[in-house]
């Protein structure tokens, strides 16, 4: 089995790491804060004492939480000089394409790898290994790292070989959700207006026209009006919306129902929803 590193410990992060170990995988980790890398500790994973010494992994994953985080780790901070001489990391964020483009070229400037590799799955669907792993990365990088990519989700697909492909892959697909929690909101606000059970209604649609994860595991936290805790938060939501905006516009298409959903956005987080998670839009409906 490989040795493989992971920076960055949070829900996914762990999730991750774990599912590593258990598949024999010598793992190392680092961390920030040090609690998250303890537990890990324990669990058999070997500490690192800085980003540095992680990437002296043949194999480096990293899960931080936007643009603003890799961006100080990896790419401000000269970290990828003393990284190991033919390193592969593996970026499992959502960031934008634009970073994805600048980290892809520091790394090769610097003789490392670089793999993007975002995932569909909230920290459940991680803590279960069944992540889909959406990757793009040269074909013989992405050979390298697939063992990892085994023991951390339940399928890999490929989308190209320029890593900015997984990252457009992901962020749309974020919107695509985003979309659909705004469609059920305005559904299901209408729908209890006319005195229907919205817990019924939620059901009836995931039952038959819309069947799958979106509508029965959003639409049922907007039935209830609970949106805590938080699987994916709307600050967040409102982040990756601001990244497929900038996508889009990057190619010159326009995203006419992502504007309207980035205004409605910026209301629940003004409403201070920010850490409710991100089905809260369909709170700015009328009840």
């Amino acid at each position: 089995m490989g040795e493989v590193a992971v920076i960055g410990l949070g829900g996914m992060g762990r999730a991750m790491a774990r599912n590593l170990l258990r598949a024999g995988h010598r793992t190392v980790v680092w961390n920030r804060s040090e609690g998250p890398a303890d537990e890990l500790a324990r669990d058999g994973a070997r500490r690192a004492a800085s980003v540095a010494e992680a990437l002296r992994c043949p194999v480096a994953f990293s899960v931080l939480s936007d643009d603003d985080a890799f961006a100080e780790t990896f790419l401000d901070s000269g970290v990828l000089a003393r990284a190991r001489p033919g390193a592969v990391h593996v970026n499992a964020a959502t960031v934008s394409v634009e970073l994805c483009r600048r980290a892809a070229q520091a790394h090769a400037e610097h003789g490392v790898g670089y793999v993007a590799a975002p995932v569909f799955g909230r920290v459940g669907v991680a803590e279960a290994g069944a992540l889909n792993v959406l990757a793009a990365g040269a074909p013989a990088l992405l050979d390298e790292v697939q063992p990892f990519f085994d023991a951390i989700g339940s399928r890999t697909w490929r989308l190209g070989e320029r890593p900015e492909q997984a990252n457009t892959a992901k962020v749309l697909g974020n919107y695509l959700i985003a979309c659909a929690i705004q469609s059920l909101g305005e559904a299901v606000s209408v729908a209890d207006a006319a005195g229907a059970d919205p817990e019924q209604f939620v059901e009836l649609l995931a039952s038959t026209l819309f069947p799958g994860p979106v509508y029965s595991g959003y639409g049922s936290m907007i039935a209830q009006r609970k949106y805590r805790p938080a699987g994916f938060t709307a600050q967040l939501g409102r982040k990756d919306l601001r990244l497929v905006l900038d996508a889009a516009a990057d190619r010159a298409v326009p995203l006419p129902f992502g504007e309207l959903l980035a205004d409605v956005f910026d209301r629940a987080v003004a409403d201070g929803r920010a850490a409710d998670d991100w089905a809260v839009i369909a709170e700015q409906q009328p009840r």
